[in-house]
C-alpha cells in the first residue's frame, strides 16, 4: 500500500512515524521464533517510543500555553509584596518586598527588596535580592513598599525602614543599573521621628520637578531636588489636607478611607493618587484613587479601584504604561500557605475611561503575552 509520510523532526512527526512502523512490523506476521521475539521487542520500544512522544507533545503544548498566558501570582518560589513597576527602555522592572516563610514574633518578616523583569509580561528574570537591611548601616528591621526612578543615568530606590532606636524613615539605595546592586545614601532622606514615613512614591513631572509622597495614616510630600538624593528644606514636609473630598469617608485614623502606599503618576495632563484604603466598617484594605489638575493637589476622590474581596489584610498599588497596555501590580495571599504575613504579587491588565477615570478592576488569573 501507499504510504505518506510527514516531514520534519516534530513530535507529530515522530509519533506518526512509529505508528507506520508498528503497522509494518504487525504486517509481516508470524514467522520464526526469532523474528516472533524481534517483534515482540520491537513492539514494546514502539510502546514506550509513543508514550515518550505523547508526553513530549503534551509538554510542548504546555510550554506554549505559558508563553502566551502568565498566571498569577507573577512570582511562584517566595512570597513578594508591595509591587512597584518601572519601565526603562523595552522592560518593565518590578520591585518587591519580600516576606521571609519564618516569621519573627508573629509580624511582617522583610529583610531585603527583589526584582524581576520582562520584556512581554509573560517571561520573567528574577534578578534576586538587589538592596537590603545589611546594607543600611542605620536601619534594623522592615524593608517595606520601595519606588524606583531613573534620573540622569542613575536609578534611585526610595525605601522604608525601621531607624535604629527611631521610627520609622526612607532610605534611598543607588545605582547605575535598575538591577542593582544598590548602595544606601548613609542617612535617611526622610526622617520625622514618627512612624507616618512609610510607603514612598516617586515621579518626576514634565518641568523636571521630582516628588515624593509617602505616609501612613497621612498623606505628605516633599519637593525632590534635581540630584533625587534631598530636598526642598524652605518648603519642607507638606501634609496634604485629609478631607473627605479628597480621599472619601473611611475608617483610618484620619476619617477618610485614605490609608497608605500611595502611588503617584501622571496621565495626559491628569494626577493620579492610587492608595489602600479602608472603607467605612472594613477591615481589610481595598484600593482607591484620587485625581487632581495639579501635581499638589487639591485632590478629589474617583473611586474604589479594587474591592477587599479575595484578598488579605493589606494591598498594595503600582500602575504602569507598558508597550500600549495598562497594568496594575496589586498583592493577595494566593500561594500556598499564603496570608496576611506571606503575600504574593499579581497583575491585571486594565483600560481608562475617555474621561481619565478608571471603573473597578476584579482580580484576575493573569495577563497575556505582549510585543
Amino acid at each position: 500500500s501507499n504510504i505518506c509520510f510527514i516531514k520534519g523532526d516534530s513530535a507529530l512527526h515522530r509519533i506518526y512515524t512509529s505508528i507506520i512502523v508498528c503497522l509494518i512490523v504487525m504486517q509481516m506476521g508470524c514467522g520464526t521464533d526469532k523474528q516472533i521475539n524481534d517483534t515482540d521487542t520491537r513492539s514494546d520500544e514502539i510502546v514506550q517510543g509513543l508514550k515518550e512522544t505523547t508526553k513530549e507533545i503534551t509538554m510542548t503544548e504546555t510550554m506554549t500555553e505559558e508563553k502566551t498566558f502568565h498566571k498569577n501570582p507573577i512570582i511562584k518560589d517566595i512570597y513578594t509584596a508591595d509591587p512597584a513597576p518601572m519601565v526603562y527602555g523595552d522592560t518593565l522592572y518590578l520591585y518587591t518586598t519580600h516576606d521571609e516563610d519564618e516569621l519573627v514574633n508573629d509580624f511582617y518578616t522583610m529583610n531585603d527588596w527583589r526584582c524581576f523583569s520582562t520584556k512581554d509580561m509573560v517571561n520573567w528574570t528574577d534578578h534576586g535580592a538587589i538592596f537590603s537591611l545589611d546594607d543600611i548601616g542605620w536601619a534594623d528591621a522592615r524593608a517595606w513598599a520601595p519606588q524606583a526612578v531613573e534620573r540622569n543615568g542613575k536609578f534611585y530606590l526610595y525605601c522604608p525602614v525601621h531607624k535604629r532606636n527611631g521610627g520609622m524613615a526612607i532610605a534611598v539605595g543607588i545605582s547605575d543599573s535598575p538591577t542593582g546592586p544598590f548602595k544606601d545614601l548613609g542617612y535617611p532622606l526622610v526622617d520625622e521621628g514618627d512612624w507616618n514615613d512609610i510607603d514612598p512614591t516617586v515621579f518626576i513631572d514634565d518641568d523636571g520637578q521630582a516628588y515624593l509622597y509617602f505616609g501612613n495614616p497621612e498623606l505628605r510630600y516633599v519637593l525632590l531636588n534635581e540630584n533625587m538624593i534631598t530636598y526642598d528644606k524652605e518648603v519642607g514636609i507638606v501634609k496634604v489636607p485629609m478631607t473627605e473630598e479628597a480621599f472619601a469617608k473611611g475608617s483610618h485614623d484620619t476619617g477618610t478611607s485614605y490609608g497608605e502606599g500611595p502611588w503617584f503618576y501622571k496621565r495626559n495632563d491628569l494626577y493620579y493618587m492610587v492608595y489602600a484604603a479602608f472603607g467605612v466598617g472594613k477591615q481589610n484594605e481595598h484600593l482607591a484613587y484620587s485625581t487632581s489638575d495639579s501635581p499638589t493637589g487639591p485632590w478629589k476622590y474617583g473611586g474604589v479601584l479594587m474591592t477587599e474581596e479575595g484578598g488579605v489584610f493589606t494591598n498594595h498599588p503600582g500602575i504602569a504604561d507598558f508597550k500600549g497596555h495598562s497594568y496594575l501590580f496589586y498583592h493577595t495571599g494566593d500561594l500556598p500557605g499564603g496570608s496576611l504575613f506571606h503575600r504574593s504579587v499579581c497583575v491585571a491588565e486594565f483600560t481608562y475611561n475617555e474621561d481619565g477615570t478608571i471603573n473597578p478592576i476584579p482580580k484576575c488569573d493573569g495577563v497575556e503575552k505582549i510585543n
